[in-house]
């Protein structure tokens, strides 16, 4: 009889050692209480607990983790309404304040999250709800991480994914974004028309310039090729007598076409000759050569 009573015994003995039994893994921890109150957490690898004494109250990872934050809505400054979600990267580093500090860690961290992205986002005009999305991120890292501290948690990095402003303001964003495009092309379309004009009058000046040159280059060279020949004409003169009776047929035929170019010309004096008299002509010509 004593025999048979000890093999249930010996089961029960067996059953609560081996409930008794705690295998705590890499990376995971585990909290213990006796009789109701917080004794110790326990570490990685085999450990053991008193049955009907001690009971693990909490297994929890302190592994970093990803709380993502459903989108909500919220008022700029301007009184926009916007919709924004975001992704918070969190760890448990205190098991025990963040069992015993807070009833239920996950939702009061979504609520304090919520809190205060509705806070920074009504610091916020809608512009600046783009173009400082970093600073929000480091801004909510910082107040998020202190509010959390006395949970045990630290949080590691804050981000805001999407910014949604309401279909109504979305169409409005277009509609400016479109007239901006529209007055830079047309600003772009008037600089270019007004570096064509300006390109186009440099050109027809420097195309004058050119030519008054080239006219002025003509004309010296003219005048030096006549004063040339005037000299080389006198000093014929000079060598033959008879050569005036030649010369007075020359200028005969010449007279007119010479009178037609005195009298179209610009500026200069005018020769004054006597087609009988070689010897006028003889000394004009010889002016001519020494000017």
């Amino acid at each position: 009889m004593e025999g048979l009573l000890s093999i249930p015994a010996l089961l029960v003995i067996a059953v609560l050692g081996a409930s008794g039994v705690k295998v705590t893994s890499g990376g995971r921890s585990l909290l213990v209480e006796r009789l109701g109150r917080y004794d110790r957490q326990l570490q990685p690898g085999l450990s053991f607990v008193l049955p009907g004494l001690e009971r693990v109250v909490s297994n929890q990872s302190l592994k970093e983790r990803v709380l993502d934050i459903a989108p909500q809505k919220c008022i700029t400054r301007d009184n926009v309404s916007i919709t924004v979600d975001a992704v918070v990267y969190w760890q448990l580093l205190e098991h025990a304040k963040a069992h015993y500090a807070v009833d239920d860690l996950q939702a009061a961290m979504v609520n304090l999250v919520l809190t205060q992205i509705r806070a920074e986002m009504g610091k916020l005009d809608l512009d600046q709800t783009f173009t400082t999305r970093q600073d929000v991120n480091e801004m909510l890292l910082r107040e998020l991480d202190q509010a959390t501290d006395p949970w045990g948690v630290k949080v590691t990095r804050v981000e805001l994914r999407d910014i949604m402003p309401s279909p109504g303001v979305q169409q409005a964003m277009e509609l400016q974004m479109s007239a901006e495009r529209e007055k830079r092309a047309a600003v772009l379309r008037s600089e270019g028309l007004r570096e064509a004009e300006v390109n186009a009058a440099r050109g027809r000046a420097e195309a004058v310039l050119l030519d008054a040159e080239a006219q002025a280059q003509q004309q010296e060279m003219l005048a030096k090729a006549r004063a040339l020949a005037a000299g080389e004409l006198a000093r014929l003169i000079d060598s033959s007598p008879s050569g005036s009776e030649a010369l007075r047929l020359l200028l005969a035929r010449d007279w007119i076409t010479m009178g037609e170019e005195l009298s179209n010309a610009k500026g200069g004096s005018v020769l004054m000759v006597d087609p009988q008299s070689p010897a006028s002509l003889l000394t004009a010509l010889r002016g001519l050569q020494q000017g």
